[in-house]
């Protein structure tokens, strides 16, 4: 989408969903569920995951009635999706690590 076409509320709404789908990423690149583009690699990092999500969360908190209904719909929809899938990752961790622990307790 050219932007130059755009008028300024389109522009930043557009900019607004683009900040969303970087902090999707990063917390995407965070849980190991895409590569990171830089290394070409799966690189697990849940803390920045975590970071990533809780930007997002601060952000809905701070902008909670000044967004268009598509714009809040889209940063609820990825806060529940990447919530869910933290979530998850979280708990496989943990049965990695206590797993370890009972191995290395044999």
């Amino acid at each position: 989408m050219n932007r130059e076409n755009l008028n300024e509320e389109q522009q930043e709404k557009l900019l607004f969903m683009m900040l969303i789908q970087q902090h999707q990423q990063i917390a995407m690149m965070g849980m190991g569920k895409i590569q990171n583009p830089a290394t070409e690699q799966i690189e697990k990092d849940l803390s920045s995951a975590k970071y990533a999500i809780d930007t997002l969360g601060m952000l809905k908190k701070y902008t909670k009635g000044n967004l268009s209904e598509e714009a809040n719909n889209y940063l609820d929809q990825t806060l529940t999706n990447l919530r869910l899938n933290y979530a998850e990752e979280s708990k496989k961790e943990k049965a990695e690590s206590s797993e370890e622990e009972t191995d290395s307790d044999e």
